[in-house]
């Protein structure tokens, strides 16, 4: 019979419906349940695309008699940590005070009050190599709670303490400098192998932030330095088996195996992971042309449409690493399975370009391209071929849950590289996933964090998903031009300057009205994705920049104070910050486009500007006349032809009305 998750609308929670587990939700009803029947909450948080989730629930969730002493001694609380960032945030902030690590699934007990006194992450049915297994633990957390309560509740209320009262280190106010810049370079430099270009560490996280520092600290301070570090980790993540070499789009991330050999993904595929990179991608190529990039952001993009699109023009938050019951299992080859679709002589070539060797479990391989293809139409026709088999394999589950900062994400990858490589599909699509934010996700100016077939979960936008999509919403003005997505994101804006700030210049994860946690959640580091201040300080410069408003830039500015401090420590966790920052320092550069839209000539120089690689350089287009977005207002045509005008801090240089003078204006 389904326990009470078989009402919920994420797919993670759904998958543990028909668990023998009395699970409940995250529910104030839950802890009302533990203070009658005084008993402990066990709270496990995962999601969808987590491999060892899935592990722990068909070895320990799946399992009667574990499933039974569960539901004698606990009330236990199944989250999806990607629909309630805030819970998870929280919590996993205890696991790693208190371990000193952290992962999913997260298994925390709690008292009915909601406060931590144990914790863990997987535990196996059966102890092993040290660790304890989950029947031993659930009967010890059991025996703690009967027969030392006093001790329980003394350890709770002193964690409580403690990190209820933890605020940010931020030693340094006032946004980045160039010397801070600088400096970080140099931090970032010390961490990178010269022989293989990644970052040094046996796990490897694809780096989307800090490329895009990099790349900004390119432009504006001339760093070569920058640029070849840049290329380096973007050419060893898309040539690795960190991105799918037959079907585009990039894994979680990679391991290193310690017998040598091909990097090992992890295989699950995020939406927040594949937006970033098809834009930093696209920005390596607006500065250098390189077609690999170009192949890469493209083939990123195409995709996210072809296995995220859902229905109502959304996008998926990610799929499975699992299928038929083994991780990899869909994406791996044989040197014989490759001679099976390909035949004789074309399996044996694409076995030597992938290298594919059998070196993986059960004789299989993880694909790599660790050099270039001899024959370009040969390489379409094999990955075309091998596509089409694969697809005839059992896929990895979706979980097709729209959330709504990785969708602002999206938004703004599909409009750029759309624009840069002049496919108006994608910027089509860029602009459906903007309608579905506007018309499900958006009530009353305030965000659902997520939705599913069409339907707003019940779960408040936190602050990333403001910001994200005010981001996204800014970059598909851009490219678009229509004045109605500047106005969007300035509604998404004030309700951050409203609800979020911290009363020192940044501001909280969650809203002043959101569920009040055992502390409210506030982490200016950046992580898979940019860190929600850091994320509202790149939102808020650029709608200054498009508006004039000096308390837009202001709040900005405050915003990116912890990038200074981190920068000197751990800039490898402020890669958003910095590359805002890069921005601030440059201005950012503001370029208005003045003309009929059906005038071959304004789009000659509307596209001029959309290649301008200053940093975070912003772009606003339109009619003669049309003033709904500030940057435009008072700027007309020159001598009856459209016109150009570049601007800091809307002080305009002289208007031009060629691309040749455009490229040279942006130069300056």
């Amino acid at each position: 019979m389904p326990n009470r998750l078989a009402q919920a609308t994420s797919p993670y929670l759904l998958q543990h419906a028909d668990n023998p587990v009395d699970w409940w939700p995250w529910e104030a009803d839950a802890f009302a349940e533990a203070r009658r029947r005084d008993v402990p909450v066990f709270l496990s948080v995962g999601y969808s695309a987590c491999h060892w989730c899935h592990v722990m629930e068909r070895e320990s969730f799946e399992d009667d008699e574990t499933a039974a002493y569960m539901n004698e001694h606990f009330v236990s609380v199944k989250v999806d940590r990607e629909e309630r960032p805030d819970v998870d945030a929280v919590y996993m902030e205890a696991v790693q005070a208190v371990t000193g690590q952290g992962g999913w699934p997260m298994s925390v007990w709690l008292t009915p009050d909601g406060e931590p006194f144990y914790f863990g992450t997987y535990f196996p049915p059966r102890a092993r190599h040290g660790m304890a297994s989950f029947r031993q633990v659930l009967e010890g957390v059991h025996s703690a709670w009967t027969g030392g309560r006093d001790e329980v509740a003394e350890i709770a209320g002193k964690i409580t303490q403690e990190l209820a009262g933890r605020k940010p280190a931020i030693a340094d106010p006032g946004a980045p400098t160039e010397e801070t810049q600088a400096s970080a370079l140099l931090r970032l430099a010390r961490d990178v192998d010269p022989a293989s270009g990644w970052f040094r560490g046996d796990t490897k996280f694809p780096p989307s932030m800090v490329i895009e520092f990099l790349l900004r600290h390119h432009v504006r301070a001339g760093s070569a330095e920058a640029l070849h570090m840049a290329e380096g980790l973007c050419e060893a993540m898309a040539r690795s088996s960190l991105y799918d070499q037959v079907g585009g789009g990039f894994h979680r991330y990679v391991l290193t195996p310690s017998t040598g050999g091909p990097l090992v993904p992890h295989f699950e595929k995020m939406l927040y992971d594949n937006a970033l990179l098809a834009r930093v991608y696209a920005h390596w190529w607006r500065i250098t042309g390189s077609p690999f990039a170009r192949r890469i952001a493209v083939e990123t993009c195409d995709w996210m449409l072809r296995d995220l699109r859902t229905e109502q023009g959304g996008l998926a938050s990610a799929l499975d690493a699992d299928s038929e019951g083994e991780e990899g299992r869909y994406y791996v080859w044989t040197p014989e399975q490759l001679r099976e679709v390909l035949g004789d002589e074309d399996g044996a070539w694409a076995a030597g370009l992938f290298e594919v060797t059998g070196t993986f479990e059960h004789g299989t391989s993880v694909l790599q391209l660790l050099r270039d293809p001899d024959d370009a139409e040969r390489y379409a026709r094999v990955r075309n071929a091998l596509l089409a088999a694969r697809a005839q394999r059992v896929p990895p589950a979706r979980d097709d849950k729209v959330v709504a900062a990785w969708n602002g994400l999206a938004v703004a990858a599909l409009a750029e590289c759309g624009a840069l490589f002049e496919r108006p599909d994608l910027v089509e699509a860029a602009g459906e996933v903007a309608r579905l934010l506007a018309g499900v996700h958006l009530d009353g100016g305030r965000l659902a964090r997520t939705s599913r077939d069409g339907a707003a979960g019940a779960n408040a936008g936190v602050l990333e998903d403001y910001a994200d999509v005010a981001e996204g919403l800014v970059a598909l003005h851009a490219v678009t031009g229509d004045a109605a997505h500047v106005e969007l994101a300035g509604t998404l804006l004030d309700a951050v300057l409203e609800h979020f700030p911290d009363g020192a210049g940044g501001f909280y994860d969650t809203a002043d009205d959101a569920e009040r946690l055992f502390r409210r959640p506030q982490d200016p580091t950046d992580n898979a994705t940019p860190s929600g201040q850091f994320a509202a300080a790149g939102a808020l410069l650029s709608y200054a920049a498009l508006t004039g408003s000096q308390r837009h830039r202001e709040a900005a500015e405050g915003a990116l104070a912890p990038a200074r401090t981190l920068a000197a420590k751990h800039a490898r966790f402020a890669g958003w910050g910095l590359a805002v920052a890069e921005a601030h320092v440059a201005g950012p550069l503001e370029v208005a486009v003045v003309g009929e839209s059906d005038d071959r000539r304004t789009r000659d120089l509307h596209r001029t500007a959309l290649l301008a690689v200053s940093p975070g350089a912003v772009v606003s287009v339109g009619a003669p006349g049309d003033e709904r977005v500030p940057l435009l207002a008072g700027r007309g045509l020159v001598g009856g032809a459209p016109a150009a005008y570049v601007c800091r801090d809307f002080a305009c240089r002289l208007p031009v009305t060629t691309s040749a003078e455009l490229v040279a204006e942006l130069r300056a």
